[in-house]
């Protein structure tokens, strides 16, 4: 019984053994990833931000004089002409001043009149010398003075008639009430905004924009214009203006945008302008390129000849929706692995659609 076990056992082994021998050591198939070749293509970048209609000229209208407001003839969106009147304020007091001023230039135009008699008198009595030199030079003194005083009292005479038209607020030009920041019964200070006038004539896209648009790149001087109420209304407009200092409050830059003429976008529409970079020709891959390499970025990079890979540190240019833009360390021509990064060894053989193990 012995016998038969051992005899059972070795052959188990020898088979075992041949079974070995036969199958031999077993080589594992390159990983399979996909790559794309690095191109320089040009980049067109930009970004949309809205902004609304203004006129490219407009005024802040206010009243010369302070009193109560007791009359406003227009309200926002009103079309108005140059001269008319928009609001008045009480006048009692401009109209009491006006009637002191005349009362004062006839007494002093009386002054002059009877220092002018008294001249004239002691003229001819000099000629006849009856009177002294002294008199006469009082008499002329005494007409300089009373002229002297009517010129002031027919200046304070204007200064009154004045005070009293600048009761009467008046549209400087052809517009549109764009805004309104008094009312009836207020007491309107001097210089205080009442109305905000925009003019007729060229009008004017207005952005507040975020300053990092313009470091770096040039923006395209040509920016599409569209109507948020209907955006199949749109217009190509100029970049006009771009103001040199940064707004406090917001921590943008206001940028103006020419019509070109085009009034067919009403003032205050609010819009959307579609700002572009000038193209540049750089290099784009995909997000699922992106690797890390001592907690920079990188991509694989996969040398055709040998198939291996390698891990190679980049800088990038700006990050896009679904790719992003190389600076440096990947040049034209490159095989960039694409997909299958995650496993990837250096100099690990891979295979890849175009590409065969050398």
């Amino acid at each position: 019984m012995k016998r038969i076990l051992a005899a059972t056992a070795l052959s188990s082994v020898a088979v075992l053994s041949s079974c070995s021998e036969q199958q031999g050591p077993q080589e594992t198939a390159p990983r399979r990833v996909a790559v794309v070749t690095a191109t320089e293509q040009p980049l067109i970048q930009g970004g949309t931000i809205t902004g609304d209609i203004r006129a490219r000229v407009q005024s802040d209208l206010s009243f010369r004089v302070s009193g109560k407001i007791i009359e406003r003839l227009v309200d926002v969106g009103a079309a108005v002409k140059a001269g008319q009147i928009l609001a008045r304020i009480d006048a009692e007091e401009q109209r009491a001043d006006l009637e002191v001023a005349v009362a004062n230039l006839e007494a002093a135009e009386a002054q002059q009149t009877q220092a002018q008699l008294a001249f004239d008198r002691q003229q001819n009595l000099f000629r006849t010398q009856v009177t002294t030199r002294a008199a006469l030079d009082q008499a002329q003194e005494a007409l300089l003075t009373a002229q002297g005083s009517a010129k002031s009292a027919q200046a304070q005479l204007e200064t009154a008639r004045d005070a009293l038209s600048f009761t009467e607020l008046r549209a400087d030009a052809d517009g549109v009430i764009t805004a309104r920041n008094a009312e009836v019964g207020q007491v309107a200070q001097a210089a205080q905004v009442v109305f905000t006038l925009a003019h007729d004539g060229p009008r004017d896209a207005v952005f507040e924009v975020v300053e990092t648009l313009f470091l770096g790149r040039e923006v395209e001087p040509s920016v599409t214009v569209k109507l948020l109420s209907d955006l199949s209304r749109q217009i190509d407009a100029k970049v006009r203006e771009v103001s040199p200092t940064i707004d406090p409050s917001t921590g943008t830059i206001k940028v103006k945008l020419s019509l070109n003429g085009n009034t067919s976008m009403p003032l205050g529409a609010p819009v959307a302008g579609s700002f572009r970079y000038k193209p540049l020709s750089m290099i784009q891959l995909p997000w699922s390129a992106m690797a890390s390499k001592g907690g920079m970025p990188a991509v694989w990079v996969v040398d055709p000849r040998s198939a291996k890979t390698a891990l190679r540190a980049i800088e990038i240019e700006g990050y896009q929706t679904n790719n992003f833009t190389i600076k440096a360390g990947v040049s034209a021509g490159d095989i960039v692995v694409s997909d299958g990064t995650k496993f990837l060894r250096p100099n690990e053989i891979v295979s890849y659609d175009g590409g065969a193990v050398k």
